[in-house]
């Protein structure tokens, strides 16, 4: 009886395919100055909402995914991932079918990995109603809590 040859190199395959996928969705990323996103996320009711300045949403997403609409973070401790500019964790906020997730903005990781923000700031702005507010992001906390914000937002004309 002949054992059908089975190639070797697809598990190795895979990852390739996988990194030029990554590659490609960085290579076609927007990626906003900080007065451009400002602009943006200020004409979305952003400045003040839940009593987070602009300035506190600009230094967020300069900490998180350095204004890259396609950032893609695959590294935390628990296994999940962070999505989008603003970096939307699949345990919490989108689905993946990678993680289980409770999908509290009731929406696919794909959208968050676009160049339509618009998305993004729906559901970062359902994050921030939660009670740890803008805590729940890493990046906020480490960089922008508490701090002085200004040079966010410097020469910004908004």
């Amino acid at each position: 009886m002949d054992v059908p040859y089975v190639p070797a190199y697809k598990p190795h395959f895979q990852r390739i395919f996988h990194a030029v996928i990554v590659v490609k969705l960085v290579y076609e990323a927007k990626i906003f100055s900080n007065c451009e996103l400002a602009r943006r996320l200020k004409a979305r009711g952003l400045d003040g909402y839940h009593d987070y300045s602009l300035a506190n949403w600009i230094c967020l997403v300069k900490h998180e995914s350095n204004f890259n609409t396609r950032a893609l973070n695959r590294k935390n401790a628990n296994g999940s991932s962070d999505y989008g500019i603003f970096q939307l964790n699949n345990q919490w906020w989108c689905k993946d079918n990678r993680y289980p997730s409770k999908n509290a903005c009731d929406i696919a990781y794909s959208k968050f990995m676009d160049d339509n923000i618009d998305d993004d700031i729906h559901c970062a702005k359902r994050v921030v109603k939660d009670p740890n507010g803008m805590s729940a992001w890493v990046g906020w906390k480490n960089h922008c809590k508490g701090r002085n914000l200004s040079k966010y937002l410097a020469g910004c004309k908004l």
